[in-house]
């Protein structure tokens, strides 16, 4: 005779699928289904900035191919961790997304406070921008500088070092430069400022005379003849400065730093669900409208499916978290 206790396992196992198979019509009319509501997109940033810009760009679209309103809603602070935190506690039912910038990314390597892990508390939908980061010169301080050899040349030649800036401790503009600094084996010392509209300004004005800087801020700068823009860190050149040539081409083959952004769902967000807005998002930033957009905004329509942009974060992850703890780099 068999025991009761023997029996549990079967009787589990059975229990476990009847469950399943009772959830995957239900799963199916929540694709049908969603969404009923309206869909709050939230930015790790204030108003008015490139990822803000984009997301009320895509959100916009979006919203009239799901037809439902996609509401942005901003909440900054700590780089983004913040938002990230709270979007990474939210029901995992597609109706909060949050868009993820480079800086949120890395965060939890800077902020003890950080209170999400980026790889396991989220769900990709896809990416969605490139935000091209490009290293500039004041020409007045440095009028011989016009490649990144002569920049390396000019910073071993000078002692004391010269002064480099970015928009801030950790700052995807400052992490770059510290990685450039250890492959080039050269020295420049780093003033953090708190934004990088500030940051320009001091370079504009010749109070450090160089920087690493989001493409967006320093391009009207670059096109006036203000700053000289001398590399650009993204693997191929940007279509804003076809002159101007990569890291890549300038001596260190293989660079590859590009900030970007990417939406995001809380994890265990049902995969029917994920497909719907990831389809949304693809047929959104395949419209050369939507493409132009993004470019006036100081980006450039960036698609790659969920699959393609937990891979990108894995790597970005592992790759800038060995830059900040190589450099000791730390905010709190």
């Amino acid at each position: 005779m068999r025991s009761r206790s023997a029996s549990r396992p079967v009787s589990t196992l059975r229990r476990s699928l009847l469950a399943l198979a009772l959830a995957a019509p239900a799963f199916g009319a929540m694709a049908q289904a969603y969404p009923a509501k309206p869909i709050t997109l939230v930015v790790p940033f204030p108003p008015g900035g490139p990822t803000d810009t984009a997301s009320r760009i895509v959100g916009q679209r979006m919203s009239e191919l799901l037809k439902q309103q996609v509401i942005v809603e901003n909440k900054a602070g700590a780089s983004g961790a913040i938002a990230a935190a709270q979007v990474a506690k939210a029901p995992a039912d597609g109706y909060t997304l949050m868009m993820l910038a480079t800086p949120t990314l890395l965060a939890p390597h800077l902020y003890k406070s950080a209170r999400y892990d980026i790889q396991k508390d989220f769900t990709p939908v896809g990416t969605t921008y490139d935000l091209p980061i490009v290293m500039v010169v004041n020409p007045q301080s440095l009028p011989d500088v016009t490649t990144l050899p002569q920049l390396i040349a000019k910073a071993k030649a000078t002692n004391p070092p010269l002064n480099y800036t970015s928009s801030g401790q950790g700052s995807f503009g400052h992490l770059t430069t510290e990685s450039l600094k250890s492959l080039g084996k050269f020295e420049m010392s780093h003033v953090p400022y708190r934004g990088g509209a500030p940051a320009v300004t001091d370079v504009l004005g010749g109070q450090v005379p160089v920087m690493y800087a989001d493409m967006v801020a320093a391009l009207p700068h670059i096109k006036a003849g203000k700053l000289r823009a001398i590399a650009v860190g993204s693997p191929q050149r940007v279509p804003y400065l076809p002159d101007v040539k990569t890291v890549s081409e300038q001596g260190f083959p293989g660079f590859d730093a590009v900030s970007w952004g990417g939406l995001l769902a809380p994890a265990g967000t049902p995969a029917p669900v994920i497909g719907k807005l990831s389809e949304a998002l693809k047929q959104t930033l395949a419209e050369p409208e939507i493409q132009e957009k993004l470019k006036a905004a100081g980006t450039f329509a960036a698609w790659q499916s969920p699959k393609d942009t937990a891979e990108r974060i894995r790597r970005d992850d592992q790759k800038w978290g060995q830059v900040i703890r190589d450099k000791g780099v730390s905010i709190e």
